[in-house]
């Protein structure tokens, strides 16, 4: 176990304190089996039961992935590892990989949302259950359009960020020879329970965080989609700001629910002359409208800097998907290195009196956060 103690990149720019991080180490490796031989990472975690209960990812040969599974008595002590897949690839939508998973439970119903990858396209998906055992897959869930049609929409108004394009830039120009090629949608993660009557999840269009809000999944039909990009500025929760998160962000575990607003754990990236670099990072939303910033940490909550993090399948990634708060302990699980699942452990009233210190200012009054529009539905 290692603890660090991270700080903020301007002591004199941001009021903060100190945040002790405590690195609990690898808690699954690869096997032998075929389905996992190339790695484990990123785990969907949920407690239920008396359990905690993980659902990863796994990865064979040919980055082929699937999702395993394995139960914890406690936050760090494996009870039960399963040797064969829970979830795996069964439709052309992911035949060569289910990735990424994330879960929480809404009402009676467990949503297990991951990446589905059929070789060119990666988009969130959706599986459901009522017992964790038996899961139905719902499809994808995120809009399957061309990187061309969302900038036509996204820009009806007024331009956005050059960054869209830099980073869909090769999804456009593959597009063009090939029609079935569409722009990337991932890290869909819904929120643990219905906000105003709604269901919200988190998705990633990089560079940004953007957020969903609607009632049924059947509204999420192309039409939808259409007038959600027509305001996508509205929809964005989240934007680079800080170094460590300057290049891109995306979500990270499932937003827990506190008395100061939702606590989201999310993925920053940064690059260096060595490529990208991953961290955890933190922000607080508003409880009664999420689309709303709060506050977020200005430094990352913890970054790779032991052997197994910047070392691996991809280096310098700490990639967090899933937590457990045990009374003031938050325990957050994350991939190292896309090649081990990890844990790490702070204080939960200490971050979230840390993130209070860092409330954002509203930039023309500088008294706080503004209002921000509720969602536009059709």
């Amino acid at each position: 176990m290692k603890e660090n103690l991270v700080g903020p990149l301007n002591p004199d720019q941001y009021c903060t304190t100190m945040l002790a991080v405590k690195k609990k180490g690898i808690l699954l490796q690869k096997t032998q089996l075929g389905f996992e031989c190339d790695g484990v990472l990123n785990p969907a975690v949920i407690s239920y039961n008396n359990s905690i209960h993980i659902f990863y990812r796994a990865v064979a040969k040919g980055n082929y992935s699937s999702i395993g599974y394995c139960r914890l008595s406690s936050p760090l002590e494996i009870e039960e590892r399963y040797d064969t897949p829970v979830l795996f690839p069964q439709f052309d939508y992911e035949v060569h990989g289910v990735e990424d998973p994330r879960i929480v439970k809404i009402d009676h119903l467990f949503y297990l949302t991951y990446t589905a990858y059929d070789g060119s396209n990666a988009l969130g998906a959706l599986a459901v259950s009522t017992d964790l055992q038996n899961w139905q897959k719902r499809g994808i869930i995120t809009p399957q359009i061309t990187y061309d049609v969302f900038h036509h929409l996204a820009e009806s108004k007024e331009k956005i960020n050059k960054k869209y394009l830099r980073f869909n830039e090769d999804f456009r120009l593959r597009s063009q020879q090939n029609n079935k090629m569409l722009m990337w949608d991932k890290n869909v993660i819904f929120f643990p329970r219905r906000i105003n009557g709604m269901l919200h999840f988190l998705h990633r269009i990089r560079p940004d965080i953007q957020l969903v809000a609607f009632n049924e999944l059947t509204d999420l039909t192309p039409e939808f989609w259409q007038n959600y990009f027509l305001h996508l500025d509205d929809n964005i929760i989240l934007a680079p700001k800080h170094k460590h998160e300057v290049s891109y962000i995306g979500g990270g575990c499932p937003p827990i629910e506190t008395a100061e607003g939702w606590l989201l754990i999310y993925h920053g990236v940064h690059d260096t002359v060595k490529g990208y670099v991953y961290c955890a990072c933190a922000a607080l939303l508003d409880l009664h409208n999420p689309f709303i910033e709060i506050a977020r940490l200005p430094y990352a909550l913890f970054k790779p800097d032991l052997e197994w993090e910047l070392k691996g399948e991809v280096n310098n990634v700490c990639f967090p998907t899933g937590t457990i708060v045990e009374n003031d302990t938050l325990y957050i699980y994350y991939g190292a290195a896309d090649e081990h699942v990890a844990c790490a452990s702070v204080s939960m009233s200490d971050l979230l009196t840390e993130l209070l210190l860092n409330r954002k200012k509203d930039e023309t009054t500088n008294e706080g956060p503004h209002t921000h529009p509720l969602p536009n539905l059709v």
